[in-house]
């Protein structure tokens, strides 16, 4: 074969490659369909803030919100799959802010493993730059096919919650501190293996290396490895002995996927599969979580779309998403965070299924508190949402009030004309928010 046969096979070849993956964007002009979901998806971003009268950019790349430009000219970048130092992040979540406004992210999800602690510093750091935050949380599980041990395989679930949080928080909390309990006891047990191994690692190094009140996890393993001088850098050290099944693997005491499927559902969540492609297995774990509720499956990363992944969901009716999985470790290896280039419809479809989810959320959140007016139940409205309770000060007089400050931030026109929210504001127009001494003050920006 002749070199210009030779050249025009590897072109080929490369473009092949580049569809493959989803990359190889170029410029066109939005199909009606896009842009009606792109003003969709741009109003959904823009709900806490004012209406501007700039018309929406129409020429955009095929990943339409990624590079497309929302009100005022800028960007509007998700990032759905984001780590901080609550789990085993690098970054402070307000850090992690920071670092998301310098990549013009516009809408970030804060998934911390098996905790939602750094969700209310995220928010209250996210406010300065017009950020919007979705509560969420990676949670450990296990996949058993058909209760075979010998074949069990770490999964993990994405969990999307409304911007006020999950319905029946505590429930949730008390579920994800079991799994938390029994990270502590998998990183002991790693630490004996390495000792076995002998490697003479301290279990007060690790803790340190996670910081007070953190679960240890496998990360926070292996910069204390590093540290310590017995690998070169992180990769190595699961490359060689955390990796799973590796020689100082060990499990925990995560619940079945199903169960935390499950739990996700019954608190107003979406669920994902997050990362299929660590999966050994992945065709028939995710036939059997969309037999359990399972939305959505990651599909995209910043090398582009898996069309493998991108497949399955195709052939069980699941939501694309995707996301950096940004921890902040640095080095060419991680991918940045707002990284991943999620497609305008994309995006359109998963705010499609969430918005009725997260909307009978905040209804069952405000009904709790129409029904018993206690702090605990306030408590749960102003969580995560860009409300606070605080003793003193000069308070709104009723749950009226509230309602009528916190409801544009959370849901749309349309949806605030809901029968079901129209007869809650009827009840709290009764409530006083001061009762048992906890007044609220509404921030904004």
């Amino acid at each position: 074969m002749g070199e210009g046969s030779s050249a025009n096979a590897k072109d080929k070849k490369k473009k092949k490659k580049r569809n493959h993956r989803g990359g190889g964007s170029s410029k066109k002009k939005m199909t009606h369909e896009q842009l009606l979901a792109f003003k969709s998806v741009t109003d959904w971003v823009h709900l806490d803030q004012p209406s501007s009268s700039s018309s929406l950019t129409c020429l955009v790349d095929d990943f339409g919100v990624q590079k497309g430009l929302g009100r005022g000219g800028e960007k509007v970048v998700f990032e759905l799959h984001s780590h901080s130092k609550f789990s085993d992040g690098f970054l402070s979540p307000s850090k992690l802010i920071d670092r998301a406004h310098i990549n013009g992210v516009k809408v970030l999800a804060l998934t911390d493993h098996d905790t939602m602690s750094g969700i209310p510093e995220a928010v209250e750091a996210a406010r300065k730059y017009g950020i919007k935050i979705i509560p969420g949380v990676e949670i450990s599980t296990i996949f058993s096919p058909s209760g075979d041990s010998e074949a069990e395989e770490p999964v993990h679930i994405l969990a999307y919650y409304s911007s006020i949080g999950p319905s029946r928080f505590e429930e949730l909390d008390k579920f994800l501190s079991n799994i938390r309990e029994g990270r502590f006891l998998r990183a002991k047990n790693i630490v004996l293996k390495l000792n076995k191994l002998k490697f003479p690692l301290k279990w007060e190094h690790v803790c340190r290396i996670a910081g007070k009140g953190v679960a240890p996890g496998r990360l926070h393993v292996a910069r204390a490895m590093v540290e310590a001088g017995y690998v070169e850098n992180l990769k190595q050290a699961f490359a060689r002995y955390l990796f799973d099944g590796g020689p100082a693997y060990s499990t925990g005491s995560e619940p079945l996927a199903e169960e935390a499927i499950k739990m996700i559902s019954d608190t107003g969540g979406v669920s994902v599969l997050a990362h299929p492609w660590a999966l050994k297995n992945p065709v028939p774990i995710v036939r059997r979580l969309k037999e359990a509720g399972l939305h959505g499956i990651e599909v995209y990363r910043s090398d582009g779309r898996l069309a493998a992944y991108s497949d399955l969901a195709d052939a069980y009716g699941l939501l694309k998403t995707g996301g950096s999985d940004y921890h902040g470790r640095g080095g060419h290896n991680e991918s940045e965070l707002g990284s991943v280039n999620l497609p305008v419809l994309v995006l359109h479809d998963l705010l499609k299924v969430a918005r009725p989810i997260w909307c009978d959320a905040i209804k069952e959140i405000l009904e709790c508190y129409a029904e018993e007016p206690s702090d605990s139940n306030l408590a749960s409205i102003t969580r995560f949402g860009r409300t606070r309770a605080f003793k003193g000060g000069s308070p709104l007089s009723c749950g009226q009030d509230l309602i009528d400050h916190c409801l544009p931030l959370w849901l749309s026109t349309e949806e605030m004309e809901d029968a079901e929210i129209k007869a809650i504001k009827l009840k709290l127009s009764n409530v006083s928010l001061s009762q048992g001494g906890i007044q609220v003050l509404i921030e904004t920006k």
